[in-house]
Formats: C-alpha cells, structure tokens, sequence
C-alpha cells in the first residue's frame, strides 16, 4: 500500500498516529526520512506524514519515466493504451469511496461536491482523452514534382516523452488527471508533483494503475514543496521534456524559467480575478444563483471563480442586497452533513492571506455587504481554517481588491452605466481567465462575450464545461490550451512524413 497505517514506533511530530504517504515510482511505493505534516483544514489535526523527494528520488522517478517510454509503454498500440485507460476510469469508479474519502480529507470541501464534480470528473479525464486520441485524424497533402510523379506527405503524432506534471490544491484529483488522462492517452509517462496540501489522491491513484496493468514507469508520483524541493528537481531535471502547471502566476513564471533550459514546452493555467458582468436585463435568480456559485463554491477556491461584480446600476442595490441573502444563507460545517454549503479554506497560512484582504478592504474604507472576518465555529473546529463568505461595495477598480487575485470565498460589487464602459474595465486587469456575462439580449451577449478578453467566457451560465474545447487563459492567466484534440496540441509532435512517388 501507499498509504498506510503507520507501525509502531512511526508517530506524527504531535505524538498522534498518522497515515504514512510514500511515493509511487516505478510502480512501488518508495519512502523518504524526511517526512513533512500534512494537517486537516477542517480542524487542525495531524492527517498525515508525508515522505519528501530528495533530488535523487525525483531522477529515480524521471529515469523510470524514460525507461517506461523506450520498453512496454511504447510499443503499445493506440488501441492497447485505450484500453488501459478504461481500466483506469474503471479503477477509480471501483474505489470511489477511497478517493471521496480521501480528497475530502485533505480539502475539508463539502462531501456533496466532491461527489459530484471532483470524483466523477477525475475518472472520466482518462475515458474522455482516450476516446480523443483513439479518433482525431491528422493531415494528408498531395504534391506533384517536376517530374510528373508527384509525393504525398502525411502527419504522425508522437508522444513530446516525460512530462512533468506540476498540480494544485483546490481540485486536486480532477486537475490532476486532467494532464494525466492526455498525457498518457498521447503515449507519454509522467511524474506528478501534487501539492503538499493534497497528496492522498494522487498517491491512490498509482495503486489504480498497478490494479489496471499499467507498466511501472508510466505513472510516478513524487511529494514535497516548491523551491528547494520535488517541485524545483522536477522542472529543472534535463530529462524532463514538457512541462504542465496549473497555479498561481508567480510560481508559474518560477516553472517557464526552469523550462527555458533546454527549450523544453509549457502549458501554464496561471491565476485570474474574474470578472461577472450583470446587465439589467438579466434572468435575476438565475443571476444571482450563478454568481453565488462562481463566488463561493469551494470556498472561492477555483481558478475560474468570480471576485469582481459588475452590475448595471439601475439594479445594483437589488442585486447586492439578494447576494448579501444568498450568502449569509450558507451553511459552514463538516463536509459530511448534507446541508454544508461551504467549507474551510486549505490551510491557515492560506486563511491567513485571505484575511490580510479582508483586512485591506476595510483599511481602504470598503463597505462590507456581510462577513468579513472568522465565523464562530463549534467545538474543535474551532481550530479549522475558516472565513467567513464576503462580500464589499464602495471600492474602485484601482483598489488592490479589484486588481489582485484573493482566491477565497469574497467578491467587491461595483456598479455600471453602460457597454462600453463596463468592457473598458473589465479588460483594465493584468489576468485574462474567465468571465461570466448575464443578459437577455442575445447580440449584447456575442457581442461582450467576444469583447472581454478571457480564454472562457460564459454567457448565463458558469461552470458549464463541454470538455471537447479549448480551456486556458490569456495574459498572465496562462499559455497554452487544454481540452479535447487542444491538449493533444501540447501532449504530441506532429512529425510530417513526405513520400516521393
């Protein structure tokens, strides 16, 4: 097992028995002396100890990549590896209360999302990128020459080879798998370095690939930290060929200077302060459930979330006054009670930057529509990473609350006249990820939709994902694009074959 009870005498730094989270390299678990605490946001107890990689184990785990690459996983057909993905789908679905157990652990979210999004959506990524790979077609040409016999050229794709697979905390098993599922369905192996605020699931998911037949190599996982640790040895490590992140801008920039060495290709989905423009003439309650959502799900804990709000002013004190009900209607409590609408943030030291916002805002003379500070929590979850849902007026789109990413359950409302002054400042921002436009008027819609400039824009709506499209960000929301034949665009080379007749 990967993870395992630990035996006597392995104890947590607190005294306290934890679970033992090793690597999974080349198709076993392999253990580090230095071991990291991994803790529950819910309430502050020790989850877990977790094994560290050393510079060496992250190149055991590249070396076994490549090995993988050139014996068993490369001489498998496309159909081989499809098959081999169903299985791993299969695996999940199989264990699905392991893997809902075990995100929900580490997130603290309610048990009814992961539920129904982060489980269900990580098991069908393989399913969905094999169905892909197993049907797009390439390029054909025909040529003539100068003497009259003509050439054909046609296209291959083939695997870029080892990709590093840098993942993040608020959807751990579905963005993660999210890389994997193409990576894999493409002919790559992979080394993941999860967050270490997440490790259980990606670790699980090696003992679903040993379950399913998948060679040793193909899938490893190495845990630890960023600089200094798995996360620096994995992208700076020659023998990596691609590099895929999904997180903060800053850390983003850290991985596209390691990729420069080497020339090697980056798919970065980076950070966002998203914007939701409401027009007067909206569905209001569809409105305003939408924009519950996008500000609140998963304790604003999602890349493609809102904290901007921009409302037509003839509707602006309504729409603030239903958002401030909305939100102080939802319940926080244990992932497990039906009723939870929320749960904590990951961490304390994430609580405490989404306070030092919280506090800013009122420093910059923010009117708080409702919450604002730390909820009064029952009993030992009192010791839990908990804020409160939040949401301002007053402040301008100058303010430090507009312009940098939160990423945490907060919005500022901010009222506007007309089109063309909300689009001038929604594009006034450095990030570029998603939008959500909410309006009756369907030339408005094409129009604003086609305007803001985002990787994804929804039009009444949000959250909605047909996963056969392109997702990404523009500006310093991201490079490159994932989703349907997009991520085969980053997963393979296109090797053009020409053929003299």
């Amino acid at each position: 097992m990967l993870i395992t009870e630990p035996q006597a005498p392995a104890r947590s730094s607190a005294g306290t028995d934890a679970l033992q989270i090793d690597h999974f390299i080349n198709g076993a678990a392999v253990a580090s002396a230095r071991r990291f605490d991994k803790r529950s946001p819910l309430d502050g107890r020790l989850l877990a100890r977790v094994a560290e990689a050393t510079r060496d184990q992250v190149d055991s785990a590249v070396r076994a990549a490549r090995a993988a690459l050139r014996g068993p996983w490369g001489t498998l057909t496309v159909a081989q590896r499809v098959d081999l993905l169903y299985a791993v789908a299969d695996g999940i679905n199989r264990r699905f209360d392991d893997f809902l157990a075990a995100e929900v652990a580490d997130t603290g979210k309610p048990m009814s999302l992961a539920r129904h999004v982060d489980i269900p959506r990580g098991a069908a990524n393989f399913k969905v990128f094999a169905d892909v790979v197993k049907n797009v077609p390439t390029e054909f040409f025909e040529m003539s020459t100068p003497d009259g016999l003509g050439a054909i050229n046609y296209a291959l794709r083939r695997p870029v080879g080892v990709v590093g697979v840098i993942c993040p905390w608020n959807l751990p098993l579905l963005l993660m798998t999210w890389k994997v599922g193409p990576a894999l369905a493409c002919g790559n192996t992979v080394v993941v370095k999860p967050s270490e605020e997440t490790p259980q699931t990606a670790t699980l998911l090696g003992e679903v690939m040993n379950a399913a037949g998948v060679p040793a190599g193909v899938y490893n996982v190495v845990h630890g930290f960023g600089p200094g640790s798995a996360g620096e040895f994995l992208t700076s490590h020659p023998g990596v060929n691609a590099i895929t992140f999904t997180g903060e801008t800053r850390t983003g920039e850290v991985i596209m200077k390691a990729a420069a060495s080497g020339a090697r290709p980056v798919s970065l989905e980076m950070g966002g302060k998203n914007a939701a423009v409401v027009f007067e003439d909206c569905d209001f309650d569809a409105a305003i459930e939408g924009t519950l959502r996008s500000c609140f799900a998963n304790c604003g804990q999602v890349c493609l979330g809102t904290e901007r709000v921009y409302v037509q002013r003839p509707i602006f004190d309504r729409f603030v006054q239903a958002l401030k009900r909305g939100a102080e209607a939802m319940q926080l409590g244990r992932p497990e009670d039906p009723a939870t609408a929320m749960g904590p943030l990951i961490s304390q030291e994430h609580r405490d930057k989404v306070l030092s916002y919280y506090r800013k805002a009122a420093e910059l003379g923010a009117t708080v529509v409702t919450g604002g500070g730390v909820p009064a929590m029952p009993g030992e979850l009192a010791a839990g990473a908990w804020v409160q849902p939040t949401l301002w007026t007053g402040l301008g789109d100058d303010s430090a609350i507009a312009r940098e990413e939160i990423f945490g359950p907060c919005a500022l409302l901010m009222p506007f006249d007309t089109e063309e002054e909300v689009l001038r400042r929604v594009n006034d921002n450095e990030y570029g990820l998603a939008t959500a436009v909410w309006t009756r008027d369907l030339q408005r819609a094409h129009r604003v939709a086609a305007a803001i400039e985002v990787g994804i824009a929804w039009v009444n709506s949000w959250f909605l994902r047909d996963l056969r499209t392109p997702f990404g960000g523009a500006k310093q929301s991201g490079i490159g694009r994932e989703g349907g034949v997009h991520s085969l665009e980053f997963y393979t080379e296109l090797k053009n074959v020409c053929i003299k007749l």
